[in-house]
């Protein structure tokens, strides 16, 4: 120790101050805690947590006996994320686990120190939440929901729908940096297709009703571009689109269970369980930016059939043999 360089010394502490909450906390035998920053509401999102916990179980870690979750909810509302963050910071998480691009980006903010895993984000390289998939560096890793790289997949599967699709309105947050990202990516691969596009730009609830005004008789199909608030409103918009008579696709099986004609994407509760692995990682010793960023492997197709019925759309019997689940 006395041999030791100054500078050698302060970079040690400066190291041992990252790893400073959960060592103490294990010296003084109390568990190590785990902040949740949940977009939602506990039961919108009770599928997730359960994957969450249970893999978290099988792992050794068993809530309220050996580790400890705090929970925070922003109930659909991203203005709230950087308050809830912050409270997290506060109480000193040893990891925080969040999804969706607006929730890391304001939890990233609050800390450069305690880990964050994000169980769902969208292209994590281009939004500012890793250096690269390999290598994410900094104290932020988890999962990619590819939400961009699925556009063209989404784009096909509605026109297998609707064949005459010519006009299409895509509703995006233009408040959420990964909307923005698939927003253009749409426009992209929809000029591949033909297609002309209208964006419907909503920065709160209130912007939902006019934008469908907008929407009377201008367009043949709707795609909404996964996101927290628009999720928290997915009844209103998948109403409002039945009433105009528009086919929907989204990223989510939550929109289609409320009415929405399709969904696309990855399985999100799959996504929350393997969220679990870099939890565990991380309390047992890993830096999370040493832990690449891994990307979904289950996808469903789901398919609202009261609602292609109300629609008056005929779903193929090939496609419908093709989802995942059929929700009648």
């Amino acid at each position: 120790m006395f041999g030791m360089k100054r500078r050698e010394f302060i970079m040690l502490l400066g190291g041992a101050a990252a790893a400073w909450p959960l060592a103490a906390r294990a010296q003084a035998g109390s568990p190590p805690i785990i902040g949740l920053l949940g977009a939602t509401t506990p039961s919108a999102e009770r599928q997730r947590l359960a994957a969450l916990t249970q893999r978290l179980h099988e792992l050794g870690w068993i809530e309220d006996r050996n580790v400890t979750i705090e929970y925070r909810w922003a109930e659909g509302r991203n203005e709230r994320f950087a308050e809830l963050a912050a409270d997290l910071v506060r109480l000193n998480v040893d990891v925080i686990v969040t999804s969706g691009t607006p929730a890391v980006l304001a939890a990233k903010k609050a800390t450069s120190v305690i880990p964050i895993v994000f169980a769902s984000a969208g292209d994590p390289v281009r939004a500012g939440l890793a250096a690269t998939l390999a290598h994410p560096g900094g104290n932020i890793t988890g999962l990619s929901n590819e939400s961009t790289d699925l556009v063209g997949k989404r784009l096909e599967l509605l026109r297998d729908i609707v064949p005459d699709l010519r006009r299409l309105a895509v509703m995006v947050n233009v408040t959420n940096p990964a909307s923005t990202l698939e927003m253009n990516e749409i426009k992209a691969t929809a000029k591949q297709l033909g297609l002309e596009v209208g964006a419907s730009n909503i920065r709160g609830p209130e912007d939902i009703p006019p934008a469908f005004e907008q929407l009377k008789g201008r367009a043949d199909a709707l795609y909404v571009v996964i996101d927290w608030l628009l999720l928290n409103d997915r009844l209103q918009i998948n109403t409002l689109a039945l009433h105009a008579g528009l086919p929907t696709m989204h990223g989510l099986r939550e929109y289609v269970k409320a009415g929405g004609l399709m969904s696309y994407g990855p399985n999100i509760p799959d996504l929350y369980r393997r969220a679990a692995d870099f939890v565990d990682k991380i309390l047992r010793g890993s830096k999370p930016g040493d832990i690449p960023v891994e990307q979904p492997t289950k996808f469903d197709l789901v398919v609202n059939l009261t609602t292609a019925k109300a629609l008056g759309l005929r779903m193929p019997e090939a496609f419908l043999l093709r989802a995942d689940e059929v929700i009648e």
